[in-house]
């Protein structure tokens, strides 16, 4: 049995579509299933986005034996003596489970920087959704991690995401704020009482809107976990793809949400440092 199948992309496409036609023979849920494993590379590069869009002369392996986990690569977007911000994946755990300790950012990174002559170490800073795609920050050094997480709220100067959401928001811009509670099934909740919960601000600007889908450019000012996510269901307009959350439609096959923007003051230096990342471009077709 052949352990790698290479395919040549003739026509633009994205990911899931393309595998979908090479294994015609297989089922929507066998295809996702080895993407999230971490077993395609496009151009060499292992990707787990069900939404990368493919040109025309780019080449997808598709590994059919064990995933590549310890191979799989995270694009890095700075990296220095002390800090490293990487461009994690749609569908990548931040860090390991109970069912998956390999093909997760922290893993990647931990091999990564053991395998240099001088071997680093990794801490986790921040965390973004399994589904969450973008901008994520590690450490170096157990010091600066202490010193950026007892300080997070104060040294993050902006976290800006993009989102696509169901349905055509007719504002310009607006600010949603609710106190968010957590279920014991893990759902999160919005409390519009004051203090019935943890404080949660969202701020979004429309970049285009259609009939069927919005494109948003979101400020958080503050980190609550799914935050985004229950504040555009609790304004009619929840993230494509987002079932938990009341999405109706999943025209990327993944979460519409992507980290963009991370700007922080160094705790040390007080240097304010800017990282961004693109979404992919599959965010913008359905709003044009």
């Amino acid at each position: 049995m052949k352990k790698s199948h290479e395919f040549c992309v003739r026509a633009e496409d994205t990911l899931l579509e393309f595998l979908l036609k090479m294994f015609r023979n297989k089922s929507r849920n066998y295809v996702k299933g080895i993407l999230k494993r971490g077993q395609i590379a496009v151009d060499g590069r292992v990707c787990t986005d069900y939404a990368c869009a493919l040109s025309p002369g780019q080449m997808v392996t598709v590994s059919m034996g064990k995933a590549h986990g310890k191979t799989a690569k995270i694009p890095i977007l700075y990296e220095d003596d002390e800090l490293i911000v990487v461009d994690k994946p749609a569908g990548m755990l931040a860090i390991s489970t109970d069912k998956e300790c390999e093909n997760t950012a922290y893993h990647i990174i931990t091999e990564y920087l053991k395998s240099k002559p001088k071997p680093e170490r990794v801490f986790i800073v921040h965390r973004l959704d399994r589904e969450t795609s973008g901008v994520m920050l590690f450490a170096k050094n157990e010091k600066l991690k202490h010193a950026l997480q007892e300080s997070w709220d104060s040294l993050v100067v902006r976290r800006g995401y993009t989102a696509l959401v169901e349905g055509e928001i007719l504002e310009h811009e607006g600010c949603i704020s609710s106190w968010l509670k957590q279920t014991k099934t893990l759902f999160m909740y919005s409390s519009n009482r004051e203090g019935d919960g943890k404080l949660a601000v969202t701020e979004f600007r429309t970049v285009s809107a259609m009939p069927d889908y919005s494109l948003l450019d979101i400020t958080i000012h503050t980190g609550r976990k799914n935050q985004i996510r229950v504040h555009m269901s609790d304004m009619g307009h929840p993230i494509a793809g987002d079932k938990k959350y009341g999405a109706k439609t999943d025209p990327l096959r993944r979460l519409g949400l992507h980290a963009s923007v991370l700007t922080i003051k160094h705790p040390y230096s007080d240097e304010q440092m800017c990282f961004e990342s693109k979404a992919s471009a599959a965010f913008v077709t359905f709003t044009r």
